[in-house]
């Protein structure tokens, strides 16, 4: 199979206000989107320094908490960090993060002004331990939807990734049908990484991608691997999740709640001062209603799955 011809497209932050009409074509050609300098300067080394914290906690073992996930090595088949979950819940800068203008307004541009935020996560290399991530899919779209609105993460990479760790996709498999990205990631199974179709994703440390749900990627062990974290942000169309979930009513409403006070925390960073805040205007069946200060910004998505 030969080598997909894609001409590797950027947006750029530092010189943007949001993505354009011709970037947001790309992205929901080929599913994924790469945008240069998101984080830079002080709110790079904050968002850096913050989540070092929350490695070296994970790192050294927590039993008895869920959000700090584990795998095998990949060099010595010890048990090391591979994700924590809820990084909002765990980080002022994080909550900030959520804030940031231009990924929203780009977001909004794709998924209308009703998105909500709803997972937060952040996924770990530990160094010269990289664990194959096989090709997958991170969700399918809700059964019956026909809404043809991407459902998609923002990728935060706080550290480089060069060829020997970096994501790798196959563009325009977010079009694929769920029977052909089944026989594509059976082909390879979980310990082979074939690339002959695919391209691969290198980052330096600030660069984010939005990556469809659908898209197939994954990235190979690596040898000799550096530290790789990437936060992931992920957002959904307000009316998609209202109509077939995963989520309950009151999530959205939550999450909302979640989004506004995280904007009221970018506005009060040093490092955000001079940029020009996001607005949230939800309307028709998710207009705001009366303003409340969320009492944690840990939602457990179970809890609050649909029956």
């Amino acid at each position: 199979m030969s080598k997909p011809q894609v001409e590797m497209f950027y947006a750029d932050a530092r010189t943007q206000s949001r993505i354009t009409e011709e970037q947001a074509r790309f992205f929901l050609d080929n599913g994924f989107l790469v945008v240069k300098g998101v984080l830079r300067g002080e709110e790079l080394q904050t968002v850096q320094a913050e989540m070092e914290k929350q490695t070296a906690k994970g790192a050294a073992g927590v039993r008895d908490d869920p959000d700090y996930m584990y795998g095998t090595g990949g060099k010595t088949g010890r048990n090391v960090l591979r994700r924590i979950e809820y990084v909002i819940d765990k980080s002022d800068p994080m909550k900030a993060l959520l804030g940031h203008p231009f990924i929203l307004r780009s977001v909004e541009r794709l998924q209308g002004r009703n998105f909500i935020p709803t997972w937060d996560s952040m996924v770990l290399k530990m160094p010269d331990e990289g664990i194959i991530v096989p090709w997958h899919r991170d969700a399918e779209v809700p059964s019956g939807c026909t809404d043809p609105r991407p459902i998609f993460n923002v990728d935060f990479y706080l550290d480089p990734a060069d060829l020997a760790t970096c994501l790798w996709v196959i563009p325009g498999s977010n079009k694929w049908s769920p029977e052909a990205c089944k026989a594509r990631i059976d082909r390879d199974g979980p310990d082979r990484f074939s690339t002959e179709d695919a391209i691969p994703v290198p980052m330096e440390a600030g660069d984010a991608i939005f990556h469809d749900i659908t898209v197939l990627h994954g990235s190979p062990a690596g040898d000799g691997n550096p530290l790789r974290r990437t936060v992931y942000y992920e957002f959904r169309p307000g009316e998609i999740e209202s109509n077939y979930g995963p989520h309950t009513r009151e999530y959205l409403e939550l999450k909302q709640q979640v989004l506004l006070e995280c904007l009221d925390r970018r506005a009060a960073v040093s490092y955000s001062q001079g940029e020009e805040p996001f607005v949230y205007r939800p309307d028709g069946e998710f207009a705001l209603g009366e303003r409340m200060e969320p009492d944690t910004f840990r939602y457990p998505h179970q809890k609050y799955w649909r029956s």
